[in-house]
């Protein structure tokens, strides 16, 4: 079939997207147009950041899911994972003619076997380290494609980065092991540890969808593994002893080679390192120690391209890479900075696992050490608060003050015990003081405008909707003048 997904995009035919809005389907989507396809496609009316890029691109889309949109001249139709044949009735009615249906990320697995292909994978960190693989395969003119997981700036506000077509990085995902579907030469491994709980039961299931993976690399493939991290580590610990002809690159503070970094220190407002075989240093305007070691996987990555296309890095090529990671900015909803109103710094994020928010609050207290941390929080499905309720409780010690929220469901989980917002709450109150609940985001309106002055970082966090509060707040005091 990845033969025959090229003869659809060279002969122009027309591909179809279910759930078009969906951040992964329509960088897909871009990519296949960009490739050659006659792309359209349908999704809810419900407005997303996504209708923008479609509409600049000219891709059309229905506003609704109906089974007299689909027609025979269809070529493939495409549809999101959080659709099937029996809750949507177009991918009914595109079976029910007899036409190529594939989920997004099969379709996906099938475009990654048209070029020299590398998936970034992990629990935490995979956008940021795709996102910034994408600016330094720019600064080193590589001929490559990215998508990313979220938009990016230095993409130009979309999730996908078009310089050519030999080579092509992609966020993957562990999610009910949709990445088995990819066809990788390089795998960048950030984290693994226990996440997804309505799926995987516990560590080891996860682990194992993660080894499952990295047994996809052929033999001499590149397993580029975050040095930090011990899910990681076990994970090359487990392949090593099977005796697989892979290549292992570590990176990070722990890592022995040329991607270890040293010399991290942050003053003004930027992190500067050294990266043992890059030289120089090297400045980031983004806070964290984690966004360093992202970094560091991002360059192990790009290094390996570099070699491969153009056998090492030249002078200007080193100088290129540099330049895109001190420009670098983050992508949307990773520490993404809203704005700055009454002297107040508006953030959100997208960190909803406990190791994700402990690590972005204490990369914020050591990049802003002047200013008071007020922080929001929403966390996503059920399951995952229960499982992990000890270490979300814990996860805050660097905020001065903390808002918790109900907790933002899924249709994906069937959740039957007793854990709520409350209980989450209450729990963390028990641990420290400054503990506040609003069960909907914007039931903290009223407080946060009394509690806030000059000199705060307020951020919201989570896979949740409360990002609607840093807008809000943002919009209120950017008017009070």
């Amino acid at each position: 079939m990845g033969m025959e997904l090229k003869k659809i995009l060279e002969n122009g035919q027309t591909i179809y997207f279910i759930g078009i809005k969906g951040t992964g389907m329509c960088a897909f989507a871009e990519l296949m147009s960009a490739g050659g396809g006659k792309v359209l496609g349908s999704d809810r009316a419900e407005v997303f950041y996504t209708d923008r890029i479609l509409d600049d691109l000219g891709i059309p889309y229905y506003q609704s899911f109906d089974a007299d949109h689909i027609k025979d001249d269809f070529a493939l139709v495409i549809h999101s994972a959080a659709y099937d044949a029996e809750t949507n009735p177009e991918i009914a009615e595109a079976l029910r003619r007899g036409l190529p249906v594939l989920k997004y990320t099969d379709a996906l697995g099938l475009y990654s076997e048209l070029f020299d292909s590398s998936g970034i994978a992990g629990v935490h960190g995979k956008t940021t380290t795709t996102a910034m693989a994408g600016a330094l395969a720019r600064g080193a003119s590589l001929p490559v494609q990215v998508l990313a997981g979220s938009a990016v700036g230095s993409f130009g506000g979309r999730s996908t980065l078009s310089l050519g077509n030999t080579y092509f990085i992609a966020e993957t995902c562990e999610y009910r092991r949709h990445f088995l579907s990819f066809r990788p030469r390089r795998i960048v491994l950030t984290s693994v540890e226990s996440d997804h709980q309505d799926y995987y039961p516990g560590y080891e299931s996860i682990r194992n969808a993660f080894l499952e993976y990295c047994r996809l690399l052929p033999p001499g493939g590149e397993l580029i593994y975050c040095a930090d991290d011990p899910g990681a580590t076990e994970i090359v610990s487990v392949l090593e002893k099977e005796w697989r002809p892979l290549t292992l690159i570590p990176y990070g503070f722990n890592a022995a080679g040329e991607f270890r970094i040293t010399n991290y220190v942050v003053k003004n407002e930027r992190a500067e390192m050294t990266i043992e075989g890059f030289p120089g240093t090297i400045t980031l305007r983004i806070p964290g120690r984690h966004m360093a070691v992202d970094a560091a996987g991002a360059l192990a990555l790009v290094s390996s391209l570099v070699k491969a296309e153009f056998g090492g890095w030249s002078g200007p090529g080193q100088e290129g890479a540099r330049k895109a990671l001190e420009e670098f900015r983050g992508s949307k909803r990773r520490e993404e900075i809203i704005g700055e109103a009454g002297g107040i710094l508006f953030m959100d994020d997208y960190g909803h696992h406990p190791t994700a928010i402990a690590a972005t609050l204490e990369g914020l207290r050591e990049f802003y050490p002047n200013r008071r941390i007020v922080a929001s929080f929403m966390s996503h499905t059920y399951s995952r608060t229960a499982a992990l309720l000890d270490d979300f409780a814990a996860s805050f010690k660097n905020a001065d003050a903390v808002f918790l929220h109900k907790i933002y469901g899924s249709a994906r989980e069937h959740y039957l015990g007793g854990v709520d917002g409350r209980t989450l709450y209450e729990k963390t109150a028990s641990l420290r003081d400054g503990v506040s609940y609003a069960g909907e985001p914007l039931d903290a309106v009223s407080a946060l405008k009394a509690m806030l002055k000059e000199g705060d970082l307020f951020i919201t966090m989570g896979a949740g909707n409360n990002w609607v509060l840093a807008e809000e707040l943002y919009g209120y005091f950017r008017e009070k003048k």
